[in-house]
């Protein structure tokens, strides 16, 4: 696939680039749409949202410079250079995080149920950012062949852009997409239950997100290492523990308390 999407000579617009802003907007709304529903101020959700995405940016950035290090020790301009990719969602996600937590601490409001709205928001955010990959011809799996991509009855387009330098690559960027657009419909779904808990959407996050991704993170061939171990993986591991832990503490407590669905507990006291 061509990565560029309009080349105006001066500057020019990368596939990339405008994937990652429309996941940005569509998770955005998501969560706007939610925080209405509570009566939480527009201005508030606006101001969380605007510098969390620039810390998460910053996160998924250094994160992923961090662990290819010698390379932008050697090219440290290329630090900057985000539109070719190179965004981890692992420090998206630990920066993004630190952020909302100083920010809702800041104006009393419930952590966690910020971070339950904000987390169908990242979910979908994240279906469509996987298609970023696609264009710029990474986060793929290892070298397969056409007939094994054709019997996965996949669109045309897709298998044509799975043929990277004459070599078929595994649509590793599609699974995770796929994955995540379930995660998503679960949430929505989940969230509207009469006896969801606040924190247990972020504990279906945590679990499901993890899942897939030490699942789809065995086939890729560009991960993030420890030794010999997958970055992405380890992490994931961290993350469903917590969410289950989350989840069942929660669920341990009276079918009556701290309901999601409750606005009268959106306000830390």
């Amino acid at each position: 696939m061509n990565p560029i999407a309009l080349d105006l000579g001066i500057v020019t617009i990368y596939w990339y680039s405008i994937i990652m802003f429309v996941s940005m907007v569509v998770g955005f709304y998501f969560v706007q749409r939610e925080a209405r529903r509570f009566d939480i101020p527009n201005d508030y959700i606006s101001n969380l949202a605007f510098y969390t995405i620039i810390f998460a940016l910053l996160g998924a950035r250094l994160y992923y410079v961090i662990f290819n290090l010698d390379y932008y020790l050697a090219n440290p301009i290329n630090i900057v250079k985000i539109w070719e990719g190179g965004l981890a969602i692992h420090g998206a996600l630990i920066f993004g995080l630190i952020f909302i937590i100083y920010y809702t601490r800041k104006y009393k409001i419930k952590t966690t149920r910020i971070l339950d709205m904000i987390v169908v928001g990242l979910i979908i955010g994240q279906v469509i950012g996987r298609w970023g990959n696609f264009f710029n011809g990474e986060a793929h799996g290892p070298i397969t062949t056409l007939e094994h991509l054709q019997s996965l009855h996949i669109p045309e387009f897709i298998i044509n852009g799975m043929k990277i330098n004459g070599v078929y690559y595994e649509p590793t960027f599609l699974y995770e997409s796929l994955w995540n657009l379930i995660g998503f419909l679960i949430l929505i779904v989940f969230r509207r239950f009469r006896y969801t808990k606040v924190g247990q959407p972020t504990a279906i996050y945590l679990i499901w997100y993890g899942i897939g991704r030490i699942i789809i993170e065995s086939l890729r061939t560009d991960s993030l290492m420890l030794g010999n171990f997958k970055m992405a993986q380890i992490v994931s591991i961290v993350m469903i523990v917590i969410g289950l832990i989350i989840f069942i503490y929660r669920q341990c407590q009276s079918r009556f308390q701290g309901q999601y669905n409750n606005i009268n507990e959106v306000i830390n006291v």
